[in-house]
């Protein structure tokens, strides 16, 4: 038996990075997977890729009619809804003194609300389906502070303790719904490489980055989609309001 046998992940982000690394060891793994996200064009793309197993939807995760929308297109083609993953986010360079009301909303509308509206959708259909598990990405900066990323703090921060929530809620009121959190390191994909080429001192954006992290390098999708394949599995039935980190040591 596969490791997601028969079971429909909701994926928002889904077209690219953590996300689409995600949907595709979803589909290999025998489940299937829904991507949502924004970027229709990568998204109808790689559902074509991953064939029957895979479904597009769009999706503003700011937007509450379009993850309601979102979960009942996963129903009604696969049946039922066993997993969540909020992947969706975006990260910018600011301080409290040159954040703009704008940017600090825009951050966590996408990061912070976006997760909490992703959870308060998929629940009820999770729970009609018999339970399953939610995975929310947080960050290593949703447990320690950075200089230069107060808005993106503050979200992944609130993530954090957003899952612990659902992961209690849940297992107080019975529903075999699991909830966790995975912090990531610097990981390459596209929403650090504005970041890689810009000059740290007189060293690179990624050599700056790289060396942040003990193991010296940065981390790959596919191996932070390995953790989360975990968490969306039955093999982790026993954890849930828990923080998995996939940082190369940088918390360390």
């Amino acid at each position: 038996m596969s490791r997601l046998d028969a079971k429909a992940v909701l994926i928002s982000g889904g077209a690219s990075g953590i996300g689409a690394a995600t949907a595709r060891l979803v589909v290999h793994e025998g489940g299937q997977a829904v991507l949502a996200d924004r970027d229709e064009a990568k998204g109808r793309a790689l559902a074509d890729e991953l064939g029957d197993g895979a479904l597009f939807v769009p999706l503003d995760v700011a937007d509450e009619a379009a993850w309601n929308k979102a979960v009942a297109s996963s129903v009604e083609r696969f049946g039922g809804l066993h997993g969540l993953l909020n992947a969706a986010g975006v990260g910018v360079r600011n301080s409290i003194e040159d954040c703009s009301l704008a940017e600090f909303r825009r951050v966590n509308d996408i990061n912070g609300l976006g997760t909490f509206l992703g959870c308060k959708a998929a629940i009820p259909a999770m729970k009609q389906a018999g339970g399953g598990s939610i995975v929310n990405i947080s960050s290593v900066l949703g447990l320690r502070g950075a200089s230069y990323a107060m808005a993106y703090c503050a979200s992944k921060g609130a993530v954090r303790l957003l899952t612990k929530h659902v992961a209690l809620h849940c297992a107080q009121m019975k529903y075999n719904i699991r909830c966790n959190s995975v912090h990531p390191g610097y990981i390459d994909t596209p929403m650090i490489a504005p970041r890689l080429d810009q000059s740290v001192g007189n060293m690179s954006g990624r050599q700056w980055l790289e060396e942040l992290h003990p193991l010296g390098r940065l981390g790959r999708a596919e191996e932070v989609a390995n953790m989360i394949l975990f968490l969306l599995s039955d093999e982790s039935t026993f954890s849930t309001g828990s923080e998995f980190i996939c940082d190369g040591g940088l918390t360390a």
